[in-house]
Order: C-alpha cells, then structure tokens, then sequence
C-alpha cells in the first residue's frame, strides 16, 4: 500500500468507469437484464464487450507514465520487476477462481479439488499481456512492437482459419483456440459459463489482446507530448475513426466478436477507446470541466484491489445460503426484486452492488491508501 503518485486525470477517469462499469454488469440481478448491460451472444458487440479492453487500453496508459523508471535500471531488475507484477496478478486471478476453496455437497462442505479449477481468466489475461507488451516495448524499437503487433493481428486470423475446423473455424465449438485450451489444459480447468469447456480468455486469443495493451502505452506516450491540445485531439479522433473503419473492413471476413478477441474486434475498441480518451480530454483538460470525475477517480486510483474486491464479494454472496438460495438471490428477490420487479430491479442490484465497491474505494482514497502489486 503506498500513496498515489502523480496522476493523470483522464486516464484515472477512463479507468475508473471501465471498472465501474465492469462491476455492474458482473453483477446483474434476478430479474434479467437490459441488452447494453449484456455480452453479445457471439459476433458483434455491446457497450458490455467495450469494457475488458478498454481496461487493458487503460493498463497501457498506465505503463507509459511508470515504465520511465525502467530505463535507468538493469537488466535483471527490469525482468524482476516485471515477472513479479505478471506473477502476482496471475496468482490472484487464479486463487479468486478457487475461492472459498470449499463448495457444498450432500455430505457437507469440501475442499473444490485443484484439478477442476479454472487456471485463465480476466486478471490472468490482464498479467499476461502486460508481461508481453513490458517486455516487447522495453527491449524493441517502437518500430518493431508495431511490426510485432500487427504481425500478432494477422497471425491469429491465420491461425484461426487455418487450424479451426473446416467450416467452423468462427463458432464456438469449431474453433482453435477451444482446440489449443482443450489439449493443454485440459475442459475441467476451463470456463463453463457457456454451458459447455469453452474459455472466453484463452490462450490463443490472449496474443491478440496485448494488442489493446500496445496500443494504450503508445497513446499514453502521445497524450504527454502533444495529445493534451487541440491538434493532438484531432490527432487521436482520426486515429479511432480510421481503426473502426478498419475494424468493419476486416469484420466482413474476420467478423468482430469479443470471446473469440478477434482482430477485428481488437481494432474496434482500440478505435473507440481513443475517441473517448479524446473525448475525456477535450472536457478535462481543454474545456477544464472536472465536476463529477472524483467519483470515477475513486475506482482508478485503486482499480485491481476494488475489482478484485467486487469478485470476491460476489462469490461469497453466492456461497452463503439463506435457506435453500444463495445470499446473492436471497437479497435480489427479497429487496430489490420487491421493490421493482424484473430488469430495472436488477439494475438496482448492480448499482448498489457498485456503491458498496466505491464505499470501500472513498474511504482508501480519503487516507490516501493504494494497493499497488
């Protein structure tokens, strides 16, 4: 825990409402839920399938404040410093993925046996490509990660057309990256929320993801040297119109879907996570309209810890039962459900899901506490 260092109000508010957002729709209610707070059910996307990205575009900006330290350390240091980091977030998405670590049978609680618990995941994604993009941007020429970037976006669409199977290489069941996870971790350490071993944060489709990574470093960079006037604003808002209109090129043949982390789909929120940047911009710092942003600074000032903690919090309402429903249900039907039936009621719950996260986050921010890994 440390205090706060210099800090860059865009990027704290960008990164705030991703993790706000990311906890409300994690945390949808009984009585279903309105489509903008839902995943796409395969190709195409909704404001929830801008979120992920968007915080690995954030973790990028990120780096480019705090990977100026790295230039005056050594090697070893550097490697330290950066596998530590990739280590320690890897092993608590991991271990939130096991917790409690006992689930309840017909004899009672027991220990959730290790060979069926999920080994990816999104803070497990969230390490690996800061691990890649740390390494590629520290040891390569700005030239060569964007050779190697574009060469990741490429490859994947070579790979998943090529290895798929014939005919299927773009469905659920058909395509590499299920293939690849099958073989090396086998279905019981894989992601079964779609009914059936298919891991939305896989190992194939996590090389295209240190894309989003790439690309929020080198704008960071750019907002420091010139992305804070208006020219540099314009800069960046023709950078995201030319990467969405990438993004529905490519679509036609490599369609846009987020649990496959297509190419496409990769320049697609690349492309909108730079408007908004600008946009975010352009309202704080040109216009110096600020009113409002001090409650999404509380979430981007201690992002992980606050996401980490809404998971946590929602796994244990979850595995406590009032009577013959978890906790999570007991109060959705009992409170929420109550006071406004079906989707709305829901919404309620994720709401106030989301102020409990930021109670705890205010309170961090007031006595300056930030949990750094």
């Amino acid at each position: 825990m440390t205090q706060s260092p210099q800090r860059f109000l865009p990027l704290d508010v960008l990164r705030g409402m991703t993790v706000c957002f990311m906890i409300i729709v994690n945390t949808g209610g009984t009585g279903g839920t309105y489509w903008p707070l839902d995943h796409a059910a395969w190709h195409g996307w909704t404001p929830t399938d801008l979120v992920f990205p968007s915080f690995l575009f954030a973790v990028g900006n990120a780096m480019s404040f705090s990977m100026r330290k790295y230039e005056q350390l050594g090697n070893s240091a550097v490697l330290g410093k950066i596998f530590k980091r990739t280590l320690i977030i890897f092993l608590l998405g991991f271990l939130m993925y096991w917790f409690p670590f006992v689930h309840l049978t017909d004899h009672g609680y027991e220990l959730r046996p290790f060979d069926h618990t999920r080994i990816l995941g999104v803070l497990q994604r969230i390490a690996l490509c800061y691990c890649i993009a740390s390494l590629l941007i520290h040891y390569c020429s700005k030239k060569v990660v964007w050779g190697i970037s574009a060469l990741f976006l490429l490859g994947y669409w070579l790979v998943m057309w090529q290895f798929g199977i014939p005919g299927q290489q773009y469905t659920m069941t058909g395509n590499a990256g299920i293939l690849l996870d099958k073989l090396v971790m086998g279905e019981n350490h894989m992601y079964h929320g779609e009914g059936l071993a298919f891991d939305p944060e896989g190992i194939l489709s996590t090389i295209p993801a240190v894309v989003n990574v790439v690309a929020g470093y080198y704008t960071g960079l750019f907002v420091q040297q010139q992305g804070r006037t208006k020219q540099g604003i314009q800069r960046m808002i023709l950078a995201g119109i030319v990467c969405f209109a990438l993004a529905y090129a490519w679509n036609t043949v490599f369609p846009i879907n987020k649990k496959l982390w297509t190419s496409s789909y990769v320049l697609l929120t690349v492309g909108i996570d730079l408007l908004l940047l600008a946009l975010l911009i352009f309202v704080i710092d040109i216009a110096g309209f600020t009113k409002g942003t001090g409650f999404f600074t509380v979430f981007g000032k201690n992002p992980l810890f606050l996401y980490l903690l809404s998971e946590i919090l929602a796994i244990l309402f979850y595995f406590f039962q009032v009577g013959n429903v978890s906790l999570y249900q007991w109060i959705n039907d009992t409170v929420f459900q109550a006071l406004s039936p079906g989707k709305f009621g829901s919404l309620l719950f994720s709401l106030a899901f989301m102020l409990t996260c930021w109670l705890v986050g205010f309170i961090l921010d007031k006595r300056k506490i930030y949990v750094r890994v």
